[in-house]
């Protein structure tokens, strides 16, 4: 199982340093494992120092600080099927803990490994506890949390020096470091924002629990735990007793909260006298409200995407996809998975029984917050476009199923956009702030779609839609008549943080087995935008490299079982993909020559050039401001003699050059362009 560190920081200059040092010495023993730098928009010199110790670690700079649980969260988004080392920046790892805790995280019933924590001086640190209660904050509050950490029903604090020499399980332990599986990931969900701090890995390690993915201590493990800010801010401090009640309240109801106020109120009234934190506790609790202030937030209206794919089941590497996860950092937001274009049927349609079980899979998930303020719904569809009467049916059903998804969110007048154009009949008659339609493709151009309906519902967006951006200037050029001012070209960004080149240790075993060179391609292998003919013409004339292709494939690949240097690996996940690519020495856009591929601007070429990889193309309009960069060719001859130039002399740029081109087109960027469209 691929791991993930993902370290949380805030202003963390200080500490930050010495902790990536420990990760990366204890990571290189673990194949398939990577960094995740989640910042919470430290105003120092964190980044700088994170750059400079770990430069192959993905860094994901948040632009505001929305606490430690918004911090994880966004760690664990960047690493979807990974197993996650949730670090604080103050922990330094021994070399052998990582290797140690995903033992005991392999261990039946266990959905989470911490390990044994010291202090600076080696004095061990009591981190385990029981689950919290009003009994056991009522003995803390008479006794002392070490006196009632004696008696299991009586503290909270597990004190036992025993306890803490031998493996074994507990309610939950401190979150300074805690290591997590995918598969507990997938059942528990994320993490509880509104703490802000303090409590959320409590909440989270409880609610593991309860469905069944125990807390596993390994004494083995051992970690540096500098800690202490919390028991000399008054704020912090506050904050820490304020969430406990917070958390009662949220598991156990307003009884229990209201006896846990009470015991928690009572042991900060017995110690006010000791410090000002116990002082700003009592204050705080006195004046209690249900959740802490949280950083403001744009008040401004959330958003309702509707998409061409499924976040279940298609690479989320799609325009929509990352616009609308860049959006959730500012408004709320909702996508609601394809309600496709056509009921696929054979004949028509490939792979048709697969393609209808795995939209029922996306339809029973109905609706999902895979990431804070990220919403994702997959209303039940009758996709009979070609029929007036099943459209209207079809419409009504999903309409009522988004109004009711969308008023339990508290979006009662988005901003709209659709990516598909099938989705007009649906948004016609809602109320909304904006209409926007996001032409990133011609879809009836797609040629399993009823062209007549699909353009019609198309001229109805490009008629009515408040704005209409595009990718494509071809594209936009041909239907300027029809928008005039209302079309504003958005053009693709990339994630550029996450497609940086891994070394070659990180690349999966399944990649670097393939002898070199490599021709590569990551990405969806469509029958009407690949060509595979050319594929085939690459394999046969340059035996001495390897293909490899990575994707789903809507065509029989069984053509290439003749050719010994073609390897297919299928579908990869979306994280695992820059490892994959970064084991290209040249990367591959192979697109047939068609009216769909002439108006569109694949996302791929600005993530391969991420990777400082030489890219070779066919030839189509958006490539025009590429020439310095890639080479394009105009026939198959063309492509595979480019293909042999570039293996023999490298590409056209160095490597860094090529990646500094698209540095600027973050989607951070293209999302505050949408924004300011909609709002001004």
């Amino acid at each position: 199982m691929p791991l993930a560190v993902v370290v949380v920081t805030y202003h963390s200059a200080e500490v930050v340093e010495e902790c990536l040092t420990s990760v990366t010495a204890a990571l290189r023993s673990i194949p398939d494992s990577r960094i995740i730098v989640v910042d919470n928009a430290s105003a120092d010199t964190t980044l700088d120092i994170v750059a400079r110790v770990a430069p192959h670690a993905q860094i994901v700079a948040r632009t505001s600080n929305d606490g430690f649980a918004a911090g994880v969260n966004a760690g664990f988004a960047a690493a979807p099927d990974c197993d996650v080392l949730v670090l604080n920046p103050d922990v330094r790892l021994h070399r052998d803990a990582v290797t140690l805790l995903r033992a005991a995280l392999a261990m039946p019933g266990t959905g989470i490994a911490v390990p044994r924590l010291a202090g600076l001086d080696g004095a061990p640190q009591l981190s385990l506890r029981r689950a919290p209660n009003p009994l056991r904050a009522l003995g803390e509050a008479i006794l002392g949390g070490t006196r009632a950490g004696r008696s299991e029903s009586l503290g909270e604090l597990v004190v036992d020096p025993l306890r803490y020499e031998t493996a074994g399980t507990a309610d939950w332990a401190t979150g300074a470091a805690w290591l997590i599986s995918r598969e507990a990931r997938a059942a528990t969900g994320v993490l509880e924002e509104r703490y802000f701090l303090y409590s959320e890995e409590t909440e989270y390690m409880l609610r593991a629990g309860k469905r069944g993915y125990a807390v596993r201590y390994e004494p083995r493990a051992r970690a540096v735990h500098i800690g202490g800010e919390q028991s000399t801010s008054p704020v912090l401090w506050s904050m820490a007793t304020t969430n406990r009640v917070r958390m009662v309240r949220e598991r156990h109801g307003r009884l229990a909260a209201f006896a846990m106020w009470w015991a928690v109120l009572l042991n900060e009234l017995f110690r006010a006298p000791r410090g000002t934190k116990h002082r700003k506790a009592v204050a705080d609790l006195l004046r209690w409200r249900r959740w802490p202030s949280r950083p403001d937030r744009d008040p401004g209206p959330g958003w309702i995407c509707f998409s061409a794919q499924d976040w279940w089941y298609h690479n989320r590497a799609h325009s929509d996809f990352q616009l609308m996860r860049s959006m959730s950092a500012h408004r709320r937001v909702l996508v609601v998975n394809s309600i496709g274009m056509r009921m696929p049927t054979r004949g028509n349609s490939t792979h048709v029984s697969r393609r209808i079980l795995r939209k029922l899979r996306s339809v029973a998930k109905f609706v999902r917050r895979p990431m804070p303020d990220f919403y994702v719904m997959s209303p039940l569809p009758l996709p009979f476009y070609g029929s007036p009467l099943l459209r209207k049916v079809n419409a009504v059903l999903v309409r009522l199923q988004v109004r009711v998804v969308a008023l339990a969110l508290g979006l009662r007048t988005p901003v709209i956009m659709v990516t598909i154009p099938t989705a007009w009949d649906v948004v016609a008659p809602m109320r909304r702030h904006r209409l926007v339609f996001n032409r990133s493709d011609r879809h009836s151009d797609f040629p399993e779609a009823d062209r007549a309906s699909i353009e019609a519902l198309e001229n109805e967006l490009l008629a009515n839609a408040d704005h209409v951006v595009y990718v494509s200037h071809a594209l936009m050029d041909e239907e300027r008549p029809r928008t005039g001012h209302r079309a504003h070209f958005l053009d693709h960004g990339v994630d550029i943080h996450h497609f940086t080149a891994r070394p070659e240790h990180e690349w999966p075993d399944d990649v670097r087995a393939v002898p070199g060179p490599r021709i590569g391609f990551f990405g969806a292998l469509d029958d009407f935008v690949v060509d595979f003919d050319l594929l085939e013409r690459v394999a046969a004339e340059l035996p001495h490299a390897s293909l490899v292709l990575i994707g789903d494939a809507t065509h029989p690949m069984e053509r290439f079982d003749k050719y010994p240097n073609v390897h297919w690996l299928g579908f990869r996940p979306y994280s695992t993909i820059p490892a994959y690519g970064s084991a290209f020495d040249v990367a591959i856009m192979p697109w047939q020559d068609n009216d769909w591929i002439k108006r569109s601007n694949p996302i791929k070429l600005k993530e391969y050039l991420a990777l400082g990889l030489p890219v070779v193309s066919t030839d189509f309009a958006e490539l025009a401001g590429y020439t310095d960069r890639v080479r394009a060719a105009r026939t198959h001859a063309d492509f595979v003699e480019a293909l042999r130039t570039t293996l023999a002399t490298g590409p056209q740029l160095p490597p860094h050059a090529l990646r500094a081109s698209v540095e600027p087109h973050s989607w951070q960027a293209r999302t505050e362009t949408l924004l300011s469209l909609t709002t001004s």
